[in-house]
């Protein structure tokens, strides 16, 4: 399980760089299909950045630790920080869609892998418990 959830927050550290990317383009992004999917509209606006830092870059981060507890097999921890991590993706989701009116695809793929990051550290969580009920037994 541990490789599965580690993977996972690589695909998502993969999709983050690449909001970052859009973040720093100046001309059109290929994920500018029209008005209601724009990364760079999003990736532009005053809410890509939390105190100067651009909010894919906090993304790349919080992957990268996600791989890190996943691998070093903290499970509580993990889904904790996926827990946080998921929530920190649900509000960036009410800003684009009640605020921007406009969708990041490299946004919404990001929401997709953390709330199946989030799930699979439930689930990860639960099969814990189980084996250690079972060895009692």
């Amino acid at each position: 399980m541990r490789y599965v959830v580690a993977v996972l927050a690589l695909v998502g550290a993969v999709v983050s760089g690449l909001a970052l990317e859009v973040h720093y383009t100046i001309g059109t992004t290929p994920c500018s299909i029209n008005e209601k999917w724009d990364c760079g509209v999003v990736n532009h606006s005053s809410y890509s950045l939390i105190s100067g830092i651009p909010v894919a870059l906090i993304g790349i981060a919080g992957y990268l630790g996600l791989v890190w507890l996943g691998l070093a097999r903290q499970r509580a921890v993990f889904t904790l920080a996926a827990i946080g991590g998921l929530v920190f993706a649900l509000y960036l989701a009410h800003v684009e869609r009640d605020i921007l009116g406009v969708w990041c695809l490299y946004c919404v793929i990001s929401l997709a892998d953390i709330a199946l990051i989030t799930l699979m550290g439930f689930i990860w969580l639960i099969a814990d418990a189980v084996q250690r009920q079972r060895r009692r037994w």
